[in-house]
């Protein structure tokens, strides 16, 4: 496979991952608000930051695969993320009920990129 089909099946990788990622997380945020009435709205907040990162996260790889430059830009990349979601992704956390530093939005979106790179593996 060329460099470029290489990156453009990351891209494409991580698109179905996020769309996996919604396909579970929706319904699990909807059963949460049923069971749980009086957390819904700290529940919806939440999973609005979620998406939020994992869209952000989609948009930055995107570009630096476009760039070809995709591997060894790990500091860069999370900088771009906290850049274009960082604010939000903290009023939403404290809509939820979660005081969050930079330090805090950071490792959720460390784990956003962890769980988006398990999804992305090929099954075995």
């Amino acid at each position: 496979m060329s460099f470029i089909g290489t990156l453009e099946t990351i891209g494409k990788d991580f698109a179905k991952g996020f769309s996996w990622a919604m396909k579970y997380a929706l319904p699990v945020e909807k059963l949460t608000a049923i069971l749980f009435p009086s957390i819904a709205p700290e529940m919806t907040a939440a999973a609005s930051a979620t998406t939020l990162i994992q869209n952000a996260v989609i948009m930055v790889e995107q570009k630096y695969a476009a760039a070809g430059i995709a591997n060894g830009t790990g500091t860069q990349k999370l900088a771009e993320v906290m850049l274009l979601a960082g604010d939000a992704v903290t009023s939403l956390l404290e809509k939820a009920g979660i005081t969050a530093d930079t330090g805090y939005v950071q490792s959720v979106i460390s784990a956003v990129v962890g769980i988006l790179n398990v999804q992305a593996q090929p099954a075995s």
